[in-house]
């Protein structure tokens, strides 16, 4: 009898011994398979060790999951999923542009999404003409929409607030390397290109202006079109003091780019008489003084050519005809007139018309 109960008791140690071990056994590989979706790495990103994702402004949970496993950035999206809910990702999504490192853990790159801690976007735009120009290149950078961008362009009203208007909004943008956030609003980017364009008129360039007898808007305006009659920085200066001259005679300034500008035709190599007739205020031919607004976005190294302009008495300049990308200036009608035939000579013997 006794033997027995000796024999129930050591049965049931062992029932309860094994129950033990496997839930032992079973928490320890809980705990392990816990451990491993947290912070075992999710993410591959192939042959990169980063890359980058933008989380749109007003993005729920569902569209955040379906942006990195469409680009296939994590390797289980059904574990990402449960870490992000244990961690409460769904109601703390910021909107904005996040550097993935290869090899990232769920735990790591739901720290990162949820921290809002965005790669800035080194935002660059030149060569510029046009208003809808920049609206494309900005909004290939940024979030900030085409349209959003154009129609604050176009809103005489809002742009009251920068002492512009649509037709020389253009001014504002000084042609830089920017850093922003790849969610800034085209209201944003406004308004930091307009503290932007306030830095860099000084009270030394303000003066220079001054002096000049231009206002900052004239003085971009001018830039723009000593930009697109010759890029050789070493006869900016004396580009610009022609027109100066010119514009202080009451002159028409006769600049072909801006015929160019008015045509819209920027292919066109060469204006002959038939250009000038357009009727347009950019028409320099027709209209005296300086177009409405610029017709290009000038470098802030022309817009201090302009400001520094050649003090001289040129009044005219045409290309010369070795096609070096350099001109030849003239004080007189005679001296231009010679200097254009033998130009005119050039572009006919290589065919341009």
């Amino acid at each position: 009898m006794a033997a027995r109960k000796k024999k129930g008791n050591f049965t049931l140690f062992k029932i309860i011994f094994v129950i033990i071990t496997i839930m032992v056994i079973g928490g320890f590989l809980g705990g392990f398979k816990f451990y491993n979706t947290l912070f075992q790495a999710n993410v591959n990103l192939g042959d990169k060790e980063t890359d980058y994702v933008c989380i749109p402004t007003g993005s729920e949970f569902d569209s955040v999951l379906n942006i990195l496993c469409e680009k296939e950035i994590i390797i289980n999206c059904h574990t990402f999923e449960w870490v992000a809910k244990l961690k409460n990702y769904p109601d703390n999504i910021k909107p904005g542009r996040y550097k993935i490192i290869d090899e990232m853990s769920n735990n790591e790159l739901i720290n990162l999404l949820r921290s809002g801690r965005q790669e800035p976007v080194r935002l660059i735009f030149n060569n510029i003409r046009t208003r809808e120009q920049l609206a494309g290149r900005i909004s290939r950078q940024i979030e900030a929409d085409s349209t959003e961008i154009m129609n604050l362009l176009n809103n005489n009203p809002y742009l009251e607030n920068f002492g512009l208007n649509s037709d020389n909004i253009l001014v504002l943008f000084l042609p830089n390397t920017y850093e922003f956030y790849w969610n800034t609003s085209a209201e944003k980017f406004m308004e930091r290109m307009h503290r932007e364009y306030k830095s860099f008129w000084t009270e030394e360039r303000l003066d220079k202006a001054a002096a000049a007898g231009l206002s900052p808007v004239e003085v971009s305006v001018l830039a723009s079109i000593v930009q697109a009659e010759t890029r050789k920085k070493d006869e900016m200066a004396r580009v610009a003091g022609v027109y100066i001259n010119r514009l202080n005679k009451n002159m028409l300034l006769q600049a072909d780019p801006t015929v160019v500008y008015a045509w819209g035709d920027f292919e066109l190599k060469r204006v002959v008489g038939r250009h000038l007739q357009i009727d347009s205020p950019y028409n320099t031919y027709k209209y005296a003084g300086l177009p409405p607004g610029p017709i290009n976005l000038p470098e802030l190294h022309t817009l201090d050519y302009v400001l520094n302009y050649e003090h001289h008495d040129f009044l005219y300049f045409c290309a010369k005809e070795d096609f070096s990308g350099y001109h030849a200036f003239a004080k007189t009608h005679q001296q231009h007139s010679a200097n254009a035939q033998r130009y005119r000579r050039a572009l006919n013997r290589r065919g341009v018309r």
